[in-house]
């Protein structure tokens, strides 16, 4: 099985890394594993101002944060993986992801904001379940 781990850094992240290394048996064994982080765009007037080398190693700082706990709890299971780091909208670049590298689960955590919260702040998770032609296991 092809699964593909959404990974923002936090305490919902760590959740579902969880969640997925206690419940291997679920998915046949090992599975390919696909990890990646999507970070927002700098605002363009902001990004102006920015040398494109200091955008660069923003983006690559900021995505080694995000992924370190997840990816230390994975290299303890033993499982391999392949990182993606993205940089736009999260909930849609995870849909495209999921699309384009053909997988077969997208593993998710959730802050859990609530209908009202989604509907204000807009959701990843509600984005990749709208976008995702695939089935998105959510943890919470």
């Amino acid at each position: 099985m092809k699964i593909l781990l959404a990974a923002d850094g936090s305490a919902y992240t760590r959740h579902a890394v969880d969640y997925l290394i206690k419940h291997l048996g679920m998915f046949g064994g090992p599975p390919e594993l696909g990890i990646v982080h999507v970070r927002p765009m700098i605002p363009g007037r902001a990004a102006t101002a920015l040398n494109k080398t200091v955008i660069q190693k923003y983006y690559a700082d900021e995505t080694a944060k995000a992924l370190a706990p997840a990816r230390r709890m994975l290299d303890k299971a033993g499982l391999k993986y392949k990182v993606s780091q993205l940089i736009g909208d999260p909930g849609a670049e995870v849909a495209a992801l999921a699309k384009k590298g053909k997988f077969d689960l997208v593993v998710m955590g959730s802050h859990g904001h609530g209908a009202l919260g989604s509907l204000v702040l807009g959701s990843a998770a509600s984005k990749v379940l709208a976008q995702c032609k695939i089935p998105v296991l959510i943890v919470r």
